[in-house]
């Protein structure tokens, strides 16, 4: 067993190499990804190439004898997977999650497997994209804060989905419709979307939104990312404005929820295999469906709600927190 100081621990598990190590006196051992334990508690630690390694070190350090492993993804993120004994300290949790650009993730549940088929539904506003669409329009239409209101009542589950939506709507009564186009082309893309999309399609996942939006914006992500499906509510547009109406199924709360039914029926996407992610209320039933559920940057009660929640990096920490076989 190779003997050393904690100033090396980081180094040490970085060069994947030796199975055993002594750091200060404590004994840590290395395993791989697909050694995952269900027995053991365990935490991925996520964070970006710049973090300071003593952050890591003493995180671990303070736990005493564990395994460490190193995940591996596509994207310069870096993951390091702890396995310990004995349960992790929300406080020591907590305290890791205050440095900027690492976040630990209590694994409290079996990982979906990367290197299987499965199902990501997505919500939209605020989750695949940096803003609220229909916010957005309203500033263009020069309703902006009336709508605005409203949009936060809902996101923040105050509000029945359908009335509000259809209370903004009405706002928008007699705008042209240009406004439509003009924001489908400066759509900003949340951080780390295209990286996790990529590394998510190359293990043949399916990819589909569903959107509390609008179906121009989701239809621009879904041939833009080339996913599998997506789903919003229709805007009603006559003699180039918009009429203040929406037509056909509303992709409220429940349909989110049933979209990840009937996608994984439609794919055959094994039990286990079924996530979704959002930021919202409106979100809830979709994660409660969903057999992991995201919470995304996300408002408290879909977090309360969630079974893992990334509060502080971008998509690409996804991946990390999906497992991978020998």
């Amino acid at each position: 067993m190779e003997s050393s100081s904690s100033k090396s621990l980081f180094d040490w598990i970085m060069r994947n190499d030796e199975t055993a190590a002594s750091f200060a006196g404590v004994a840590i051992n290395r395993h791989q990804e697909w050694q995952y334990s269900e027995q053991q508690h365990c935490c991925r630690i996520v964070f970006e190439s710049n973090v300071s390694d003593a952050v890591i070190n003493e995180f671990i350090m303070a736990l005493g004898a564990v395994s460490v492993a190193v995940v591996q993804r596509d994207t310069d993120l870096q993951c390091i997977e702890v396995c310990s004994e004995q349960p992790f300290s929300p406080q020591a949790v907590a305290s890791l999650n205050s440095n900027k650009g690492v976040e630990g993730y209590v694994l409290n549940q079996p990982l979906p497997r990367l290197d299987k088929p499965g199902l990501l539904v997505m919500d939209m506003d605020s989750t695949a994209i940096e803003i609220e669409c229909i916010d957005e329009l309203a500033a263009m239409a020069g309703v902006g804060e009336a709508v605005a209101a409203v949009t936060e009542q809902a996101m923040q589950g105050e509000l029945d989905f359908e009335q509000s939506l259809r209370a903004r709507v009405a706002k928008l009564q007699g705008a042209s419709s240009q406004i439509i186009d003009d924001l489908c082309q400066q759509l900003p893309l949340m951080p780390g979307l295209t990286d996790m999309v990529k590394i998510l399609k190359q293990h043949q996942w399916r990819l589909v939104l569903a959107s509390g939006g609008f179906t121009p914006f989701v239809g621009h992500l879904k041939q833009l990312l080339d996913l599998d499906a997506a789903y919003a509510n229709e805007l009603v547009i006559e003699n180039g404005q918009l009429t203040g109406e929406v037509t056909g199924q509303i992709v409220d709360a429940q349909f989110k929820a049933d979209t990840v039914l009937h996608c994984a029926q439609q794919w055959q996407i094994a039990a286990g295999q079924r996530l979704a992610i959002g930021d919202g209320a409106n979100d809830i039933p979709m994660i409660n469906q969903a057999d992991c559920g995201f919470a995304f940057h996300a408002k408290p009660k879909l977090k309360a709600a969630a079974d893992l929640a990334i509060d502080s990096l971008d998509l690409r920490a996804l991946p990390f927190l999906l497992r991978t076989g020998k």
